[in-house]
């Protein structure tokens, strides 16, 4: 039993100390840092809008294309719903437009996350 717990008292420092030898080595190694981009003075670049702002700008406008719609459909239900008495019948259409709203309200939130 003593033979035992001594090959493992020997593993466990064997592969703690390898581990420290391991991390020091890598932490001391130096990294390298590419010199920042030197400007011509005078010189500036077109303003090119990059691929990010294009789609940032195609999300917004399908954002607002899509508040608009949903707006519409919630004026549609709400003047459904004046309209109809809904204690004694409750409309198929009126369920399809919410779950249509419903759908609508999801995708705009996911699309506002970005």
């Amino acid at each position: 039993m003593k033979t035992r717990r001594t090959f493992l008292g020997g593993m466990l420092f064997a592969g703690a100390a390898t581990g420290l030898a391991g991390s020091l080595t890598l932490s001391q190694a130096p990294s390298v840092v590419p010199p920042p981009a030197r400007k011509a003075p005078g010189v500036e670049p077109p303003d090119l809008p990059s691929p990010d702002k294009q789609m940032l700008e195609e999300n917004n406008k399908d954002i607002h294309k899509k508040v608009e719609r949903l707006y519409q459909l919630a004026t549609e239900l709400k003047t459904e719903v004046d309209k109809t008495d809904s204690t004694k019948v409750l409309s198929l259409n009126l369920v399809k437009k919410a779950e249509e709203i419903e759908k609508l309200a999801h995708d705009i939130k996911i699309r506002s996350k970005g």
